[in-house]
Formats: structure tokens, sequence, C-alpha cells
């Protein structure tokens, strides 16, 4: 394994840091990945705490009502740039969705929906949010995701050796998530393709490599291309609204079940179809939607519901843009 690259600019007093649990955490990278010790603690004692971080993580985007979260992503500034995005890289995301069985619309909106295109990919130093969340987790949320922040670092330590990346100077979200498609480091390390062939998965100048990752990423985790993603559902006033999940989207009962229950979808469907129910809050009402195999699979790339349906939804927006305008532009 390559090693990580640390910055060699950083002052001595920035390696005072003595993180809570980090001793521990530079046994097992030493012991169990084969990581050079010195250079784990070197690293780990030039991250630095940031409450901004842990302020962030504890009122993330997607914990607002669809009403509020909708009108971040769905602008017309997006969607026309999502549409320009796809007439630039019309042949290479054809590709990509050909090699790996996935819709083009759906994409080009996750590009747009993480980092609107590449122009926002977030300032945080990656080693500092993951450090931070890693130690430093809230206590007062309602779960602890130390440990899955723990593991990430792991795993962005392994990655930088693996891809030869500046440890110390990699910046991204402050969940720790990075390039244009915002990968975590587990994600980059499983999911990251080398698209454009030249030798690298590169997911923050490489567009090649960014959608061909994003595909890859989907059809791995089971994308139907050409299927439905969600439907508008009506409810009765005696619908079984305690059966809808806020967390859990797979699919387990059909559209006739959920019919029997209250939840009458708003296109001719096959029955036999697996669907589950979401519940999106509007200003004034609550709006019920069917949502298939390929929106669960969208919530394997952020857990959100409301993140899965800008995803859709600004596809969809994308989608007629390019009819409408055809591919004489591109």
């Amino acid at each position: 394994m390559r090693k990580f690259l640390i910055l060699m600019s950083l002052c001595a007093s920035s390696f005072a840091a003595v993180h809570p649990g980090s001793e521990e955490f530079i046994k097992r990278a030493v012991a169990e990945h084969g990581l050079v010790e010195h250079e784990v603690r070197e690293l780990l004692q030039g991250a630095q705490f940031r409450q901004s971080i842990v302020d962030a993580i504890s009122r993330p985007a997607e914990g607002k009502a669809w009403h509020e979260y909708r009108p971040i992503f769905l602008t017309d500034k997006r969607i026309n740039q999502g549409i320009e995005f796809w007439q630039e890289n019309y042949q290479l995301i054809a590709s990509a969705a050909k090699k790996y069985a996935v819709d083009e619309e759906i994409i080009v909106a996750i590009i747009g929906v993480e980092t609107f295109y590449g122009r926002i990919t977030g300032g945080y130093r990656t080693i500092d949010a993951l450090v931070t969340l890693g130690f430093y987790y809230p206590a007062n949320l309602s779960s602890d995701r130390a440990p899955f922040f723990s593991s990430e670092l792991m795993h962005y330590l392994q990655l930088a050796g693996e891809e030869g990346l500046p440890a110390a100077e990699i910046t991204g979200s402050y969940a720790g998530a990075m390039g244009m498609g915002q990968f975590m480091p587990s994600s980059y390390r499983e999911y990251a393709v080398d698209f454009d062939g030249d030798g690298r998965r590169d997911l923050w100048r490489s567009t090649a490599d960014v959608v061909g990752s994003v595909a890859n990423y989907l059809h791995r985790h089971g994308w139907q291309p050409g299927q439905p993603v969600t439907r508008r559902a009506w409810a009765a006033e005696d619908a079984a609204f305690d059966a809808i999940s806020s967390r859990n989207f797979t699919p387990t009962l059909s559209v006739a079940e959920w019919q029997e229950k209250g939840f009458i979808s708003s296109n001719k469907l096959a029955p036999d179809l697996p669907a589950a129910v979401l519940k999106l809050v509007e200003k004034d009402r609550n709006t019920y939607w069917l949502t298939f195999r390929n929106f669960y699979v969208i919530t394997r790339y952020n857990r959100s519901p409301r993140y899965a349906m800008a995803v859709f939804e600004l596809s969809q927006e994308i989608n007629r843009g390019m009819d409408s305008r055809g591919m004489d532009e591109s």
C-alpha cells in the first residue's frame, strides 16, 4: 500500500491535539489495516475539532419538512444547468447509463443535488470532518453515529494510501463526503470507477469517473432501468396511516395490498408491484406517494426520503427540459 501524503507545511504546534479515543483508533489502524503508526498519529494530531461541523450535523437540511426542502434543489437555475451538463456530456452519460443499466436523468440529478454539477463540493478538510464526527459526535442527538464516522475515517486513511491522495489537504462536506458525487470514503473505495481509463479514480477532476461512479453505485444497489421511482397516491379517510414508515422504504407490500390499506395510486400500476408509502409534509396538507425499488435505491445514496424525492423531481424537470430543447443545442 502506498503511503498517504501528509502536508509537510503543518507547524509543529498543530501536532498537539489528542483526540478522545485516538490511541485505540491508531492501534486498530496499525494492527488491522497495516497503516504506519507515526503517519496515522501525525495526521490525527494535525486534525482539528470544528464546532461548525457539530452544528451542521445537528441541523441537516434533510431534517426540514418537504415544503422547505424542495425549494433548495428544485430551482430554475439548477434545472437549466442540469440540462446544460447533460448536453455537454451527452455521449459520456449515455455510455455510463448503458454500461451500468441506469436511467440517464437520475445520474444527472444526483450530481445536481449533491454538488450543483461540481460547483459546490464543500470547504471542510475531510480529516477535520471525520475526526470531529468520529471522536466528538454530539451526545444530544437521537442516535450515536460516532462508530460510523470512525469507520469512515479508517476508510479515508486507507483510501488516501490506495489512491495517493494528500490526506491532510482534501476538502469536502461537513460529513466527510468528497468530490462531485459526494462519496463517503467507504463508498469511494467500493464503488468509484476509472471510467476514463487513465489508471486513476478521480472524483474531483474527471467528469467521466464521476458519472461512471454514480452509475455504478446505483447499479450495484439494484437499479431497475425504465421502472418507476414513485407515483402519487390518494389516501382514503380511513387509510392505515400507522402502516407508513418514516425510515424504511423497502417495498414489502404490493400496490394491491396498499390499496386495501387505503392508498390508491394516481396511475395504473401492476397490482403485484412491490411498493412502500411515503408521507410528505406540505405547507397546508400531507401528500402520499407509492415508492418502488428505484426510490429505495436512491435512498442508499442518502437515507433521507426527501433527498430521494428531490433527486426524482429534479430528474423529471431536467428530462422535460431536454425534450423541449432537443439535441440541436448540444
